[in-house]
């Protein structure tokens, strides 16, 4: 019974995810192309953000976060057998890599650097909303905090921190290699207290992008990963629990 509704709400969270997509997708092309919301293409150029805006700051970050949700979901695709956990794996890789391509290309289109200016910190743009600061933040142990994804083509220019913290609620270079370690339940039950710990770093900066960011399609994308990611999170503590495990304190 637990399983079954478990994938009544995984249907749904995936449904909710492919709109959300959908949307972006057009949002994209409309801000491509400078019509939308009221703008002509005469005046597209007046809402191109500057390189150290929140606009470009979340562009940036964000992108480096998504980054490490799809590699930790392809670690665990090849560490269990449990169709549920891949199949979730694989709905986190496929939205998070078709959202980082639309916001590396909103820096293209924007003519904007994909590393910071001025070697500024990761979520620095965050400031603004009172209370979050760069770095990482402390939502599961000892040894949490992030991981600077080798080989991406954006980052924050920024030295990561210890064990390669960057940003909020992403996974530090050794648990990265102890998830690699880990197979079957453990593997699972790991990956989904990792990725809820993701989740909630990338909500917290996908909604203060909703309130500072100035482009209206880059504000609809970012509303549109909080209200998937909050839906894979309930997703998410189901299975735990049907594992006799919870989200990490």
């Amino acid at each position: 019974m637990e399983r079954r509704k478990t994938r009544r709400v995984r249907r749904a969270a995936g449904a909710a995810v492919a709109l959300a997509l959908l949307f972006a997708g057009a949002a994209t092309v409309a801000s491509a192309r400078g019509d939308g919301d009221g703008a002509g293409a005469g005046d597209a150029s007046v809402r191109v953000p500057g390189a150290s805006s929140a606009d470009a700051g979340f562009a940036r970050d964000m992108a480096v976060h998504h980054q490490q949700a799809v590699e930790m979901s392809f670690i665990v695709r090849d560490r269990t057998d449990d169709e549920d956990v891949r199949r979730l794996a694989y709905d986190i890789a496929n939205t998070q890599a078709n959202q980082r391509g639309m916001l590396l290309g909103w820096l293209d289109l924007w003519e904007l650097p994909k590393v910071a200016p001025g070697g500024e910190q990761p979520m620095a743009w965050m400031a603004d909303t009172g209370g979050h600061e760069h770095g990482g933040t402390d939502t599961g142990g000892a040894e949490h905090g992030g991981h600077g994804s080798g080989g991406s083509e954006a980052g924050s220019g920024a030295g990561s921190g210890a064990d390669g913290v960057l940003m909020a609620g992403m996974a530090s270079r050794s648990e990265l290699a102890r998830l690699n370690r880990l197979d079957g339940e453990r593997a699972e039950v790991f990956f989904l207290q990792l990725m809820t710990d993701h989740h909630k770093g990338g909500v917290a900066m996908a909604e203060a992008c909703a309130s500072l960011c100035s482009v209206p399609a880059e504000q609809r994308l970012a509303r549109g990963m909080v209200e998937g990611q909050q839906s894979e999170l309930g997703l998410m503590r189901d299975m735990l629990a049907e594992r006799k495990a919870e989200p990490r304190p």
